[in-house]
């Protein structure tokens, strides 16, 4: 496993970094009530990640959709992590340790993404839009669109603007940080050049997915 920093860089770019990463994982376990690895699995299973594929997590927080992401991908695969927040990075990179399992973490913007074009079979991120401003997430979805290979996936899950409903009991307790419309989320996609493929609800809370592929060449 490998980790990198280039704090200055990711400090430099608007939108809200978290930076308590123990009460991050302690929250969405939670929030959960602890079925916070079957509810990655749910939001993996959109994009059928297969052996071999490459992986990037934007906004990997500490790590816990990355390393599911790795056991979908095996040995042959590769799975990379960013996030601007140098907690998230080092907590991520010791959960990853301690499993056992080979990822690399760097602490990078989200909107200035340091890998060549077209290096990714699937770009996933989760939880992370609602935390920039709406020209950031413009640049964001140019840059997952950048990095993406032709024919490769992106998926970007987030909360919605509104609650259809509130949750039951003490999660009422647990404020969310903001949301983001799918919609939004959408239009910024198509307008990076990537094609939506289907968007709905995760089937957890106001979480919503969109799913989208960029063109393959004629």
């Amino acid at each position: 496993m490998h980790t990198s920093a280039n704090g200055n860089a990711a400090s430099r770019v608007p939108g809200l970094l978290l930076h308590k990463a123990a009460a991050y994982d302690l929250g969405a376990w939670l929030l959960t009530l602890g079925r916070e690895r079957t509810l990655r699995q749910k939001m993996l299973g959109r994009v059928g990640l297969q052996a071999g594929q490459a992986v990037l997590d934007v906004g990997c927080g500490t790590g816990s959709l990355a390393l599911e992401a790795k056991r979908q991908v095996g040995a042959t695969g590769t799975v990379r992590g960013i996030d601007g927040s140098p907690e998230m990075i080092a907590r991520a990179a010791k959960k990853a340790r301690e499993a056992g399992i080979e990822i690399e973490f760097e602490n990078a913007p989200a909107q200035a993404l340091p890998f060549t074009d077209g290096r990714f079979d699937v770009v996933l991120s989760t939880l992370m839009f609602h935390h920039l401003p709406r020209s950031s997430r413009e640049q964001c979805a140019r840059e997952m669109r950048r990095v993406v290979r032709a024919g490769g996936r992106v998926l970007v899950v987030d909360f919605a603007r509104s609650t259809r409903r509130k949750a039951a009991g003490f999660l009422n307790h647990f404020p969310r940080h903001g949301g983001v419309d799918p919609n939004e989320i959408a239009a910024h996609l198509v307008g990076a050049g990537l094609k939506i493929v289907e968007h709905g609800d995760v089937g957890f809370r106001d979480l919503r997915y969109v799913l989208a592929a960029a063109p393959v060449a004629a």
